[in-house]
């Protein structure tokens, strides 16, 4: 029997890319095995992440999450933004609104094509990271792995760790991240994050992405590190994050609210091959 036809886009948040499918008329089920396959750069389509559009009750649209490995997991920043700009262009609104499994997030159209995302509020307590074990000062965690140490952690919808270094460049992230990553501190994993503060208002990043490896960009990093170095006193609460991308413009507010702007990509329109769409029960 022939498989079902299945549109998708492809985009990209500073090369960060997602594999996009809408699933508010028919539902789509994914898999591990499937998420896999598509995200696959050499058989499937090749992304980061997979994202799917479903229907929600108190906002635009549900977006579900899954890494390139297989795993659904809660936020991503990029992909919110990009998502965003589809809401834009369907409503004909400047405004759109999306439910996670991370939160609610409210998105704003902004200057010069660029889109801003209203990522809710920072989460400090070790238990909201988590972590394995009580820690009473989570901007200075007792960890350390192969010259990197103390990191500060947040939770923004996904659990990360920050390491404050002095050249971001001069680690080996492809060795050291999956180490970190599955480091017995992170029950639920973690993503590793080198930040090199240059100023009071600008970072540079290298982040290790849970689920995914080394990522071109990571906007749920660059909200943990804005915050987490605003909160140690490295910056102020306006800062640019430089990642291997391109930057992300992070504003942590005094009501709370993380609010990441930052630019969004569409590459091309396609149907999914007969062998993955094989994998999307219809």
């Amino acid at each position: 029997m022939r498989a079902q036809m299945i549109p998708f886009r492809k985009m990209n948040g500073l090369g960060n890319d997602f594999v996009v499918m809408d699933a508010r008329a028919h539902k789509l089920v994914i898999s591990p095995e499937a998420a896999r396959a598509i995200g696959n750069r050499a058989t499937g389509i090749g992304c980061d992440q997979i994202i799917v559009l479903e229907p929600s009750e108190r906002a635009d649209v549900t977006m579900r999450i899954w890494n390139s490995e297989g795993s659904e997991v809660e936020s991503c920043g990029n992909a919110s933004r990009c998502i965003a700009d589809i809401l834009f262009h369907e409503k004909g609104s400047t405004t759109a609104s999306i439910d996670t499994k991370g939160g609610f997030l409210a998105c704003q159209k902004a200057e010069h094509g660029l889109v801003s995302v209203d990522m809710g509020s920072p989460r400090f307590g070790w238990r909201d990271i988590p972590l394995s074990q009580a820690v009473a000062d989570t901007n200075r965690v007792p960890l350390s792995h192969a010259g990197l140490s103390e990191p500060s952690v947040v939770n923004v919808g996904n659990p990360h760790a920050i390491f404050w270094v002095k050249d971001a460049a001069s680690f080996n992230l492809a060795k050291i991240g999956p180490q970190l990553e599955h480091h017995p501190m992170f029950p639920e994993r973690a993503n590793i994050s080198l930040a090199q503060v240059e100023t009071r208002d600008h970072i540079l990043l290298h982040v290790w992405e849970r689920g995914a490896g080394i990522t071109r960009a990571c906007g749920t990093a660059a909200c943990a590190t804005a915050v987490a170095a605003a909160r140690i006193g490295h910056t102020g609460r306006d800062v640019r994050v430089t990642l291997p991308g391109g930057d992300l413009q992070i504003l942590w507010d005094a009501q709370d609210q993380i609010r990441m702007t930052g630019a969004i990509a569409y590459e091309f329109d396609g149907h999914l091959p007969e062998h993955l769409a094989r994998l999307i029960p219809a």
